[in-house]
């Protein structure tokens, strides 16, 4: 497998970036043992946009989640995952609605225990 740990993602070109998904779903591919056509046909895709894909030329995004679905690489997806975070000054405005005591409401008598 290629070594992606020591890349400043950031600091590529878009066509930089390309090249690397590129030779990534080609490396998964050969790891894999499956030719362009085999994983082109499994994904619903033309061999020629999996060669496009995988040379950096581009393609669209779609056509990469299918490759990359038959390729079993969607991990990467785990990143885009939004997750709803509470604001702690809203946890702390919950807080203090928290009720602290009980209350006969107006106009109601206050419960009685049974005298036994």
């Amino acid at each position: 497998m290629m070594e992606f740990g020591n890349i400043n993602w950031s600091s590529l070109s878009d066509g930089a970036l390309l090249v690397q998904i590129g030779q990534f779903v080609q490396q998964s591919r050969l790891q894999q043992n499956k030719s362009q056509q085999q994983v082109a046909d499994a994904a619903g895709v033309n061999r020629s946009t999996l060669s496009q894909i995988e040379n950096g030329k581009g393609g669209t995004l779609i056509s990469l989640i299918q490759i990359l679905r038959v390729l079993n690489q969607l991990s990467f997806v785990r990143a885009f995952q939004v997750e709803e975070k509470v604001s702690p000054m809203y946890l702390a405005k919950m807080e203090l609605k928290k009720r602290k005591r009980a209350r006969t409401p107006k106009g109601e008598k206050p419960y009685e225990l049974p005298d036994w």
